[in-house]
């Protein structure tokens, strides 16, 4: 009835003012716009310190039950069939006026996982994600050096879980570089575009396992909608040899055509010379979308393919496909699920099958995870407008 009411009032008003013989005049000046809502904190701020932190937890089903708890070819997320805590991260920076910092530290599968190819002397830095020194002079007009450890600048996805689309990490992001160790230079040429130089002891050390050194060259362009970023790596590689360089080129092209939809390309290429003669020669593309529903629900498919037809990631000239779908419901943006499906081919016998390695060409994966960013308002639960 309150609406019937509200109703017969309109018409009635319109009535009245449909037989007046002048229109009303206009208002002298327009009403303001409405101010912009700001966006919400990202971290704990105080006189150019950050704070920030998360906790990521996951199960994952494998329905190839291997006896080891090991699901081949996950990045991160590598037990299987078992709760596990992915990682308990904290942040922390200080601006750089001109000098400043990062340090990211926790525990977790993701820090295990980062730590695999250390020797055990640089143990006590299996906790440290990122750890540098910012230099960032006023008069250098934008330019910043980095010294330190500092995650890779390769690849669509990042370490961290809540800002990726799916749960899992792609093929791309599992053989590719997680982080080096040594100076960078990140550069603005315009407004929209930024290149970058760096100089490193290789991929995925803490100290070097040669005498050599690797490079690396990055771009990055904002192309309104579109970001295309290249990243190309090279060095030596082999250990306890300089002889055989790797070289390694990513391009990842990031779109957000509108503000529900967004999508990404990723290619990788690369080639591994050894020292004794010969190489490895790896490549694969991936592509992935997010279609979000409203601020709470959003799904996000994933496809790819990876060639490693010489083995020298797997041991087994092989090439992959991989299938991900991904449903994720946030409370808000601190309090985040997630439920994925996730299969993974090979043309070879590669997944192992209960205590039976090698035994079978397909891998299903049905994960579901946890995860809660701390930052200021997270206990806030009103949630964004949709």
């Amino acid at each position: 009835m309150r609406y019937h009411g509200l109703l017969f009032l309109t018409l009635f008003c319109l009535g009245l003012s449909a037989q007046t013989s002048t229109p009303p005049a206009a208002p002298a000046t327009p009403p303001p716009a409405p101010e912009p809502e700001p966006a919400p904190a990202t971290a704990w701020t105080y006189k150019g310190f950050s704070a920030s932190g998360y906790v990521d937890g996951y199960y994952n089903q494998n329905y190839n039950e291997p006896s080891s708890r090991f699901s081949q070819l996950q990045a991160l997320n590598i037990t299987a069939n078992k709760m596990s805590l992915n990682s308990a991260s904290g942040s922390f920076s200080y601006d750089p006026k001109p000098i400043g910092f990062r340090v990211d530290f926790g525990w977790g599968r993701t820090y295990d996982s980062f730590f695999i190819s250390e020797p055990k002397h640089t143990d006590w830095s299996r906790h440290l994600l990122n750890a540098y020194v910012t230099l960032k002079p006023a008069a250098w007009k934008g330019l910043q050096l980095d010294f330190g450890k500092f995650v890779t600048s390769a690849g669509a996805e990042v370490t961290e879980s809540h800002l990726n689309w799916n749960y899992s990490r792609s093929l791309l992001f599992a053989f590719g570089p997680y982080y080096h160790v040594g100076l960078r230079a990140t550069a603005p040429i315009r407004p929209n575009w930024t290149v970058g130089a760096q100089a490193i002891t290789g991929w995925n050390v803490m100290r070097d396992n040669n005498s050599g050194k690797s490079f690396g060259f990055t771009s990055v362009n904002t192309l309104g909608k579109v970001v295309i970023a290249n990243n190309y790596y090279a060095g030596p590689e082999n250990s306890n040899n300089n002889k055989g360089w790797r070289n390694f080129y990513d391009l990842a092209i990031t779109g957000t055509p509108t503000s529900k939809i967004s999508y990404y390309y990723n290619l990788d290429i690369g080639n591994n010379k050894y020292a004794g003669g010969g190489s490895g020669t790896f490549w694969g593309m991936a592509g992935a979308a997010r279609f979000a529903v409203n601020s709470h629900l959003a799904f996000s498919p994933r496809i790819e393919y990876y060639s490693d037809r010489d083995g020298f990631w797997t041991g087994t000239p092989q090439a992959f496909k991989e299938f991900t779908g991904t449903a994720e419901w946030k409370f808000n943006e601190s309090f985040i699920s997630r439920a994925e499906f996730r299969k993974d081919w090979s043309d070879q016998p590669y997944f192992q099958v209960g205590q039976e390695p090698g035994k079978s060409k397909h891998q299903n994966l049905f994960i579901v995870s946890m995860i809660m960013v701390m930052k200021p308002g997270m206990f806030s639960f009103g949630g964004a407008k949709p």
